[in-house]
């Protein structure tokens, strides 16, 4: 199986909540080519009560395995990447999870209960590297449906006799 990996950063907002009972939100918001140099939680931007952090670096792993769900991002129009963040000590500052582009991957990653997942929109230069991976490596497979075994039905109808009743 070929796989090609993308180093990526992951940015992450923290807003202001609504809530009486939490202060602020992690969402993940987007994802950059290349490792800024920067630390881990990074301040990158400030718009009043709202802070974008850059979140760490992560590898986006394209699998030829996985090029029939690439394809199918690729085809809506507009690709998404799914991020997976924790959020960690007191909510203080979050650790990247996971980053894919694989819709069914990126629905797994809620799985956990603890990870913050948010898809975002996939960058044009990723998109077209995505898209070279997949007219390389994709091959079509032809759907097939299992099919059930026959039930034999007199096997259905057979009762074994009860014993206490002495029948």
């Amino acid at each position: 199986m070929a796989e090609e990996i993308l180093p990526v950063g992951v940015i992450v907002d923290k807003k202001k909540s609504a809530s009486p009972w939490i202060d602020h939100l992690w969402v993940p918001s987007a994802v950059v080519t290349g490792l800024p140099d920067a630390a881990p939680m990074t301040l990158v931007a400030k718009s009043g009560a709202d802070e974008s952090y850059f979140a760490g670096a992560a590898n986006l792993v394209f699998a030829s395995g996985d090029t029939g769900q690439y394809l199918e991002n690729l085809v809506t129009g507009t690709p998404l990447i799914w991020i997976a963040v924790r959020a960690e000590e007191h909510d203080s500052y979050v650790t990247v999870v996971s980053v894919t582009a694989d819709p069914s991957e990126g629905e797994s990653l809620t799985d956990s209960g603890s990870n913050i997942v948010q898809p975002v929109p996939m960058p044009p230069d990723i998109a077209a590297r995505l898209a070279a991976f997949v007219d390389q490596h994709h091959v079509e497979r032809e759907f097939f449906k299992r099919k059930r075994d026959r039930t034999d039905p007199e096997a259905l109808g057979y009762r074994r006799p009860n014993r206490r009743d002495g029948s």
